[in-house]
């Protein structure tokens, strides 16, 4: 028993378990309250010409200004399609607001959005489209928004309008192109005045989602064996050990969509990447406790979360374990927002001391602010699209699922976990 919440565990799989949550009315009010509060940004601040979402907006619901003004993020969009389903089917708003939001959405990606082999630039204006801040068209970008896309295209399967763009966008991504010369490895991505970057997705991360999009293209594919192309670090903290070591939200991102539960991959590090995200989870809560005599203001037991963020000083990629000489005592709400799908019963009473202990500076129109120092007293002034998308979707995927149903029936994606050897677990 947890204060007024109750959890449940089921069958051990592997090393650790996976957790099915028994909620209590409260849990599921408060829950319904912070999801549709999430989904308001993608509603409000979605442009309604072009359905763009933008990268931030006002804590209080008004849009970003200064040079984030008018700049739309693809990732941030693809989470914007799949809130359109999540609003529709709690009836947020109507079936026929959805479904048209949706379709103007594919509409302008389809035909008017600019785009490399079927890229998308990382940043564009929300209102035209046009590539910003010399951006990359970026293959982790496309592939968050992809999922977004293959989402809305399962949920109105029923309008041929909506299924036929989604496969459109789909089939015209060239993965072979961003393999740019490497057999097996994905380039992030590629500029007109430079070609590819020479950073490629050669260790674990949010690219889980990427590669399966890539091995099961209709179109595109490539070696399944790019799956074990990449270096899974192993890490050790506590009584935890997983494969990961960057910052929390790389076991959230691809874990949205696709349903890792009680499927593994083989070879000889062979892994369970749901519960290898539980037992991430667990060892970042204690990351942060141990921070606690350092910053006793920010962190303990209930009160915990540290992934890529806003700070003070600017945006910062951090997290831990390991300590980062940058960690001030910012504390991140999607950090246990985005991982409600695999530890509610340590995410949901973090969130909740988070909103009754900070109140309306932390919890207002779009629900969680993007970060704030307890310490300092340092509060955002904005909420980021990719930030509020991950609590939004890991919370549904929570209560019922549905983003991971909707986005499996997706035929390519069973496809490219069988063509990657993946089994039960």
């Amino acid at each position: 028993m947890i204060g007024r919440r109750t959890f449940l565990a089921s069958a051990l799989v592997g090393a650790g378990a996976i957790r099915v949550a028994a909620l209590s009315k409260d849990d599921e009010a408060f829950l319904e309250d912070l999801s549709k509060r999430s989904f308001l940004y993608f509603w409000e601040q979605g442009d309604s010409h072009t359905g763009l979402v933008p990268d931030r907006a006002k804590f209080d619901g008004g849009v970003a200004t200064g040079r984030a003004h008018n700049v739309a993020s693809i990732a941030a969009t693809g989470f914007g399609l799949t809130g359109l389903c999540i609003a529709a089917e709690r009836h947020w708003i109507t079936e026929d607001q959805a479904l048209q939001r949706a379709q103007v959405t594919l509409r302008f990606l389809a035909g008017r959005l600019p785009n490399e082999h079927g890229f998308y630039y990382h940043f564009v204006d929300c209102t035209t489209g046009a590539r910003i801040w010399a951006s990359e068209a970026s293959s982790i970008d496309t592939a968050l928004l992809l999922g977004g896309v293959l989402t809305v295209g399962q949920r109105f399967h029923r309008d041929p309008e909506i299924v036929r763009l989604a496969e459109l966008i789909y089939r015209r991504i060239d993965f072979q192109w961003m393999l740019s010369g490497s057999p097996n490895v994905l380039s992030h991505g590629w500029k007109p005045e430079t070609g590819f970057i020479r950073y490629r997705w050669d260790a674990y991360c949010e690219l889980a989602i990427l590669y399966l999009l890539a091995i099961g293209s209709p179109a595109h594919p490539i070696p399944p064996d790019a799956w074990y192309a990449w270096w899974r670090p192993r890490v050790s903290y506590q009584q935890y050990k997983y494969v990961g070591g960057g910052p929390l939200f790389t076991h959230q991102y691809s874990h949205a969509w696709v349903d890792f539960r009680h499927r593994q991959d083989s070879g000889p590090l062979s892994t369970n990447y749901f519960e290898n995200s539980i037992l991430a989870t667990h060892a970042h809560r204690l990351f942060c406790m141990s921070l606690a005599p350092k910053f006793p203001k920010s962190y303990g037991p209930n009160l915990w979360g540290i992934t890529a963020s806003d700070s003070a000083k600017g945006y910062r990629a951090w997290g831990g374990p390991p300590f980062h000489t940058s960690i001030d005592g910012t504390l991140v709400p999607c950090a246990a927002g985005g991982s409600l799908m695999f530890t509610p019963e340590i995410c949901l009473p973090d969130l909740l001391n988070m909103r009754d202990t900070f109140g309306a500076k932390a919890y207002g129109h779009y629900g969680f602010i993007d970060a704030f120092n307890p310490t300092t007293g340092w509060f955002d002034s904005d909420v980021l699209g990719i930030d509020v998308g991950i609590t939004l979707l890991s919370a549904e995927n929570l209560r019922s699922g549905n983003v991971w149903r909707w986005f499996m029936r997706n035929r390519e994606i069973p496809k490219a976990m069988h063509l990657a050897r993946f089994r039960r677990a």
